[in-house]
């Protein structure tokens, strides 16, 4: 059995999100900041960098590059979390919009960590 990895962690956190953009689209236009037009572009826009960056990851020899890419989708997509909080309905759904905006600064240590893993292999020849 393989043991699960901060690699193994960040590549399904970003392979799951990105295959979400196109299963359920209409979350993501809903928190597409209002200054940028279609929002559906935005949302597959990010859906494919989001898997393209996964990608990455999982491939050993574009695992540095990847996850340095990994760490700035995570503050470009920031804004759009931000959106999300402010438009969510007051309640449960305002509570859990706003205790996601934190989480991103795990997930940027999370990519830097693997970034930083990937830097300390020697390639594999």
């Amino acid at each position: 059995m393989v043991r699960p990895t901060a690699t193994h962690a960040l590549t399904g956190i970003l392979a799951g999100a990105g295959v979400m953009h196109f299963v359920k689209p209409e979350f993501f236009d809903a928190i597409v900041p209002s200054m940028l037009p279609n929002p559906r572009f935005w949302t597959n826009a990010s859906g494919v960098a989001e898997l393209a960056v996964a990608a990455a990851i999982a491939t050993p020899a574009t695992r540095r590059t990847g996850a340095t890419a990994a760490a700035a989708l995570f503050v470009a997509v920031f804004p759009a979390n931000i959106q999300g909080a402010i438009d969510a309905k007051p309640g449960l759904e305002r509570v859990l919009t706003l205790a996601r905006l934190p989480l991103q600064v795990p997930l940027v240590r999370l990519a830097l960590k693997v970034r930083k893993q990937a830097a300390d292999r020697p390639a594999a020849r």
